[in-house]
């Protein structure tokens, strides 16, 4: 099957091209570890966790605002999906930009989402840590974090089927823990779970109501909704390395919808449905603890925390694999380091270093200055998934005409009702923005992430502009 792009793109098809020494990234996933990869890499930590805080802002209308933000995700899933099952490549997204907007596009696209990714391997490796120290008070933390680092940067050096092994089984269990709580839910929803009377709509409507915080506790809930869902571009920067590309990021892209449904949507449900929306500990212990508690299923404290333990290490896995590919797949078209770019064993071992390196210092970051410069680093990637996303619908705004044009055949995944949709979709993306301008931590958060995605264009552009003339 042809992989390469239309003859008029300007970019490099990561996925076909060769590094420097003349090896190509191999294609050790498989469609099971694909597959898994796409159904377990929507379950997160903060879906265990942080969805607390939404629920305790939006009350029950949380529902709505995971229903909507989902909306959002599955759009942009749907474009990313387009372009990517047409052009399979490991720099995904940034490939994309750069040949529908312009080098200087896939240069910000590319290494803003490696800083996201690097970043969020640091606070992944922090909050695991944290849960290891609670079981083993004697140790310390700084050893938990350095075992985690040291373990899933040797996995993702060795090859890329290890990367898949651990997310196919880490998947697995993220799946079965969640399918199991909606089932328990179901359950005690419905009355026939020994032991638990059917709540009815009390907790929905009682209580302030399904809006009990206004329009404004809505909004909160929704921005926490948001961010979420980040990490599913993962999957298309998965898919180049698989068997058959084209065919895992369809697959991937087609089972989004009943995926965010059932998992995201579902979970809010069942929880606002069993637990008073206003309990402490939903807040305090977590949501999904808090309904465990409720339904007296022994030691579920414990349980969740195993499988808020497996989503983290999980995230980080995925978070290394990703930055490395993002890495490699931008000095490949000329956009880093010449040195990141050298693969051997079909791995980009470099880039994998440097990503695994630039986690881990943001690790001692937070030991060293946890109130300064950690807390900056972090405010300054907190929109950075947004801004991706715009990049993504203008992308695709552009490169289905070009398709359509060009390379038909290529066209396996289409936008839903394009260009209406995408024009929505990004009005979208630019609507939650301008919604972080209303509470302080998100206000900060749009700034930061606005100051680093001017430098980075900026610096996209120059370099644009210096290599023009020899074009």
């Amino acid at each position: 099957m042809n992989r390469t792009p239309p003859p008029s793109a300007p970019a490099r098809d990561t996925h076909a091209a060769a590094s420097e020494s003349g090896t190509p990234l191999s294609h050790g996933l498989k469609q099971r570890h694909l597959s898994m990869i796409a159904l377990g890499g929507v379950i997160g930590a903060g879906l265990f966790i942080g969805s607390g805080a939404g629920i305790a802002a939006a009350g029950p209308s949380i529902v709505l605002a995971y229903a909507a933000s989902g909306l959002l995700v599955l759009m942009v899933m749907r474009m990313l999906g387009e372009m990517s099952a047409a052009n399979p490549a490991s720099g995904s997204f940034s490939v994309h930009a750069e040949k529908a907007i312009g080098p200087w596009a896939g240069f910000t696209a590319g290494w803003m989402f490696w800083t996201l990714l690097c970043v969020g391997i640091a606070a992944e490796a922090l909050g695991a840590a944290g849960i290891m120290t609670s079981w083993f008070p004697g140790t310390e933390s700084w050893m938990w974090v350095a075992l985690f680092m040291a373990m899933f940067c040797g996995t993702n050096l060795a090859a890329v089927s290890n990367f898949g092994e651990f997310e196919f089984w880490f998947a697995a269990l993220k799946i079965a823990a969640i399918v199991t709580f909606l089932v328990l839910g179901t359950l005690a929803i419905l009355g026939v779970l020994p032991g638990t009377d059917a709540p009815g709509t009390s907790n929905l409507t009682g209580d302030g109501g399904f809006l009990p915080n206004g329009l404004d506790g809505l909004v909160v809930g929704l921005l926490a909704s948001v961010f979420a869902y980040g990490g599913l571009e993962t999957v298309t920067i998965a898919a180049a390395e698989s068997e058959d590309p084209r065919k895992g990021v369809a697959q991937a892209v087609r089972t989004a919808m009943w995926r965010i449904a059932l998992f995201y949507v579902g979970s809010m449900l069942v929880i606002v449905t069993l637990v008073p929306w206003d309990d402490k500990a939903v807040v305090a212990d977590g949501p999904y603890v808090a309904v465990l508690d409720a339904l007296d299923i022994p030691a579920a404290g414990q349980v969740m925390n195993v499988v808020v333990l497996v989503a983290l290490l999980s995230a980080m896995n995925a978070n290394i694999y990703g930055a490395s590919r993002m890495a490699y797949s931008l000095v490949s078209r000329g956009e880093g380091p010449r040195i990141l770019g050298k693969v051997s064993g079909g791995v980009p071992r470099p880039a994998v270093l440097a990503s695994s390196a630039f986690g881990f210092f943001a690790v001692l970051l937070s030991y060293w200055w946890p109130d300064t410069l950690f807390a900056w680093l972090l405010n300054m990637v907190g929109a950075a998934v947004l801004v991706v996303w715009g990049f993504i619908a203008v992308s695709q705004l552009v490169m289905r005409r070009r398709l359509e044009r060009e390379a038909p055949e290529t066209l396996s995944v289409r936008m839903w009702a394009y260009p209406y949709l995408t024009w929505v979709s990004l009005a979208g993306v630019v609507a939650v923005l301008l919604l972080m301008l209303r509470e302080g931590d998100t206000r900060t958060q749009f700034l930061f992430t606005g100051g680093l995605t001017v430098v980075l264009s900026v610096v996209g552009y120059i370099r644009q502009r210096a290599v023009a003339p020899s074009s």
